[in-house]
């Protein structure tokens, strides 16, 4: 373990996620080839002391100090390492907006994390940075692909240990995402889900997440269009979302096997074939404008390797 010195900085790429993929709430995600870059360079200060510069407008919002993402996350490391803090600069190049959907608060928290242990030379495994992950997100599906990539099933053992399952995804399937410039909070989407369900829609979730898994891996798109339906949190998020249940319609009648919400939205997820992706890209585009919303579409690709750093030059 080594202390970082004044200057010395990592530059960390963190992919957006996309989770639950409509029935796997909470427990399935995965990782988009879309990224936010973050460089974290060790400042004069002492170790609550944090800088924050985002280029665009995207995270105008977004502010530095001691309870950013970023740097509550870098202390977790630094706790656990049994490093003192360092003041920390972060400038991050948004490529994931925040609040859409699109899990820009998981690359926060993986940035902060596997910067922090890069800066004091990796004394943590993947295992334990993921282990923090999930504690400091209160849930797995955005982080764990976010750090580790592809698409991911986590769940929680009856050993009480975190178990990740690398689940494969044909070539085949690609997704479209639709990002509308409106926004909706992870807390606002969960405040409108029930707390109980009954077996029936328990039963059923099941179900669906069985044969969405199967159709992602052999590319079979009719499994794909029997899984893509959710009972747990779908009902109840999509009113949030303004124009969202049209646009989901026209995504299917373009081509898509299905559409639903990327993780608590309200960005759109659309699984089609590759010989429809852009015109149902552009479908929904076009819907949510007649709605009165500005959106942008995008065709990616899955991210299979996940997050990756390397060193800044040191500053003179």
């Amino acid at each position: 373990m080594t202390r970082p010195q004044i200057g010395q900085g990592v530059v960390v790429d963190v992919p957006a996620t996309t989770a639950n993929l409509g029935p796997g709430f909470d427990c399935l995600g995965a990782a988009l080839d879309l990224n936010n870059h973050f460089e974290l360079r060790c400042i004069e200060g002492d170790g609550e002391h944090f800088d924050l510069i985002i280029e665009g407008s995207e995270g105008s919002h977004l502010r530095g100090g001691p309870d950013n993402l970023v740097y509550r996350s870098a202390q977790r490391v630094w706790k656990e390492a049994g490093e003192k803090p360092v003041a920390i600069e972060a400038r991050v190049r948004l490529g994931v907006p925040p609040a859409r959907g699109l899990g820009s608060s998981a690359t926060a928290i993986v940035a902060g994390l596997m910067g922090a242990n890069a800066l004091v030379g990796e004394p943590l495994s993947k295992e334990k940075l993921l282990e923090l992950a999930i504690d400091i997100e209160g849930h797995p599906d955005n982080v764990v692909p976010s750090l580790l990539g592809g698409l991911c099933m986590t769940a929680k053992a009856a050993s009480h240990r975190w178990r990740v399952v690398r689940c494969e995804w044909s070539e085949q399937v690609i997704a479209v995402v639709a990002i509308p410039t409106i926004r909706l909070s992870t807390s606002e989407a969960r405040r409108v889900m029930p707390k109980l369900i009954t077996v029936a829609d328990a039963v059923t979730n099941l179900g669906s997440l069985t044969l969405l898994l199967q159709g992602l891996r052999t590319g079979n798109g009719d499994l794909i269009a029997d899984g893509m339906h959710d009972k747990l949190h779908e009902p109840y998020r999509w009113g949030l979302i303004q124009g969202g249940r049209q646009v989901r319609e026209a995504a299917i009648k373009a081509g898509a096997w299905g559409c639903v919400i990327s993780g608590a939205g309200p960005s759109l997820l659309a699984l089609a074939p590759r010989s429809s992706a852009e015109s149902v890209s552009r479908a929904m585009v076009r819907t949510w404008e007649s709605e009165g919303v500005a959106s942008r579409g995008s065709v990616l690709a899955l991210q299979q390797e996940g997050s990756r750093w390397h060193n800044l030059p040191d500053r003179p």
